[in-house]
């Protein structure tokens, strides 16, 4: 009887190459494909399940398909707030050298709140954004439906993407 680490490793040097082509064609062939092939067996190692003959292809494809299922969640938000610093980004690198300074940016968003937003808009964007406060403590500190506070901070963020990137 192998114990589980035995199992694991075994397994990985017979497997090793069918399941990085696996995760690259998962991943569109990313550079990362190697890492996330090692976090899966990492995974394994660490995992206090029982592991078996029988049961391990099954949990190798499984760990690896959820690995490559964050990998692609985690770039889509990396994209999502991209829009904010859109000229920083060039070809896919950071530029630290066109930064903005913090100050810039509040100076940013501060203009698109004065301009743009409605006046109840701009109460509940600030009480969000500058004071942390959840939709639900807005609606109670304002006495408005939790639904229109929803409604007015969803139009107001959305107003403020796009001033973002047509100033940024």
């Amino acid at each position: 009887m192998m114990s589980k680490e035995e199992l694991v490793s075994h397994y990985y040097i017979q497997h090793r190459q069918e399941l990085l082509a696996y995760v690259a064609k998962g991943m569109a062939n990313s550079a990362f494909s190697e890492d996330v092939l090692q976090n899966v067996f990492l995974k394994l190692l660490q995992s206090d399940k029982m592991i078996t003959p029988v049961t391990l292809p099954a949990l190798v494809y499984t760990v690896a398909r959820n690995l490559v299922s964050d990998y692609w969640r985690h770039r889509a938000h990396v994209n999502n707030y991209r829009y904010l610093y859109g000229a920083l980004w060039t070809n896919g690198h950071y530029d630290a050298e066109s930064d903005y300074s913090a100050r810039e940016l509040v100076d940013i968003i501060e203009r698109g709140v004065t301009d743009l937003l409605p006046e109840k808009s701009k109460v509940v964007y600030r009480l969000n954004v500058i004071e942390g406060l959840k939709v639900s403590e807005i609606s109670t500190l304002l006495d408005r439906p939790y639904k229109t506070v929803e409604n007015q901070l969803g139009n107001a963020r959305k107003q403020m993407r796009e001033y973002i990137k047509s100033v940024v």
